[in-house]
């Protein structure tokens, strides 16, 4: 392929892509292929020549498409949305054109630099703290990685990189019950150990951790000779959007001289709202906090905004400066790759500065505030309803129900067949999830093309079929 045909392929593509956003809810939400069908349409071995890109286009549209799940479909209320909006795509766009390697200052000195400021910006939308400085990490994942490994390091007297875990301490990290699944392979990736992350019981309607029942269990460890190292705690969890009570955990994580890590990564989207910071009241107190920006502002995956009180800290614990990495003649410049697990990065801060320009904080607010109202309608719509009962009330635009008809003795199997009836149907995409050991079905609105005639046809939906089963 010539820059001629690049060019040409690109106007395409372009055209392409507005007719398939424009007509999205034409499709249904969810692939509707079985398993191996895409896989048999692959030829075994790859092309001994080269070919015409109009047959590789065909070929896109025709086995790829079908196995396509949409997620920027505007009745997608499954999961947490994974927002892509038009000028973060463009962005995306011009930074896969010039393909630049970010790892270092000196090798793209513009991403650097729109990092820095990309997520001052972002910090100052979240009404965070000065003392918090940002990096963009691929996944909320990958900075609770960071932290847990910072974690690890801190309470090692920053021995565990160099020594390795045999002959040191047994820590001790501690998290609610409703944490994602994150911490649990960073716990194992970092040689902490499963058995190690000491889950706390939640209360109340946020289901947060228990502030007696985590320093009863950090003196109780002290007391058999075990190391407590840290606590990752939780805004909008995502089973059910539990929140941990920030401030109280802060407060006895400082009695104990341990690192506190806020994973945000749906919820923190919606503090750019201050009307809902009461959600994680006292975050400024933790030492790191992250969230994504590519699950509600529209920021394109990837792009994760990981906060840290003490950049130090996490350089101390990541960074390796072997002589071809150094950047010599320039004093006090940010090499990112230092503040991160991997050394490659893109250039994801440049969807930030497009985002940001183009709709600006209060477009952002207002779609995050008509989400949280369309949700909180619909959930009294089904509130109001006989045979459904609300399990969990709307954190945000999340909530958990379920279909309870009288007479049904299994309803985690009726609820289970609900969802699949609902994803097959096509018109909405549901998930479920489980409170208490029971089966329920999970809500959440946040696609950026929804309107509200999207998320109320969503109880139309829900209670056609469930008739139809009764």
């Amino acid at each position: 392929m010539n820059w001629d045909d690049f060019s040409k392929w690109g106007a395409r593509i372009s055209d392409w892509a507005k007719g398939y956003h424009s007509n999205l809810r034409d499709r249904p939400v969810r692939s509707q292929v079985a398993p191996g069908d895409i896989l048999n349409q692959l030829p075994v071995s790859p092309p001994a020549q080269g070919g015409d890109m109009e047959d590789v286009f065909s070929d896109f549209e025709s086995i790829v498409m079908p196995g396509i799940t949409h997620w920027q479909h505007p009745r997608f209320f499954a999961y947490f949305p994974a927002n892509a909006t038009p000028p973060s795509m463009l962005a995306d766009y011009l930074a896969t054109v010039i393909a630049p390697q970010c790892m270092l200052w000196q090798t793209s000195p513009a991403a650097t630099e729109m990092e820095t400021r990309m997520l001052q910006w972002l910090r100052q939308s979240l009404g965070l703290a000065d003392h918090f400085e940002g990096v963009i990490q691929d996944s909320a994942s990958t900075a609770t990685l960071a932290a847990v490994l910072t974690m690890r390091e801190r309470s090692l007297d920053w021995k565990g990189n160099e020594e390795g875990l045999a002959g040191l301490e047994t820590l001790r990290i501690y998290c609610s019950e409703e944490v994602h699944t994150s911490v649990d392979r960073a716990i194992w990736i970092s040689g902490v150990g499963q058995n190690n992350l000491r889950r706390i019981p939640t209360h109340g309607a946020l289901r947060s951790m228990q502030p007696d029942a985590l320093e009863a269990a950090i003196k109780e460890d002290i007391a058999k000779g075990l190391k407590p190292a840290g606590i990752v705690a939780c805004v909008g969890g995502t089973g059910t959007g539990g929140c941990d009570d920030i401030s109280a955990v802060c407060d006895i994580a400082a009695k104990y001289d341990l690192y506190v890590h806020v994973d945000a990564a749906w919820a923190g989207a919606a503090m750019i709202c201050p009307e809902f910071r009461t959600l994680w009241e006292g975050v400024n107190k933790a030492d790191s906090v992250v969230f994504n920006p590519h699950k509600w502002l529209g920021m394109q995956f990837d792009c994760s905004a990981h906060f840290v009180k003490n950049p130090e800290d996490l350089v101390r614990t990541l960074a390796i400066k072997p002589e071809y990495l150094k950047t010599h003649g320039h004093d006090g410049i940010i090499n990112y790759s230092e503040w991160s697990v991997p050394l490659g990065r893109r250039f994801r801060a440049l969807k930030i500065w497009f985002v940001l320009r183009i709709y600006g904080v209060e477009g952002l607010q207002q779609m995050i505030r008509n989400h949280v109202s369309w949700a909180q309608e619909l959930h009294s719509l089904l509130e109001a309803e006989d045979d459904f009962e609300i399990v969990t009330a709307p954190v945000l635009s999340l909530f958990t129900f379920r279909y309870a008809p009288e007479g049904v003795s299994d309803l985690d199997d009726l609820n289970q067949r609900l969802v699949d009836a609902i994803n097959d149907d096509g018109r909405i995409y549901i998930t479920q999830t489980r409170v208490k050991g029971a089966l329920v079905i999970r809500f959440q609105a946040g696609q950026v093309d929804a309107t509200r005639e999207d998320v109320l046809l969503a109880f139309e939906v829900i209670k056609e079929i469930s008739r139809n089963m009764a």
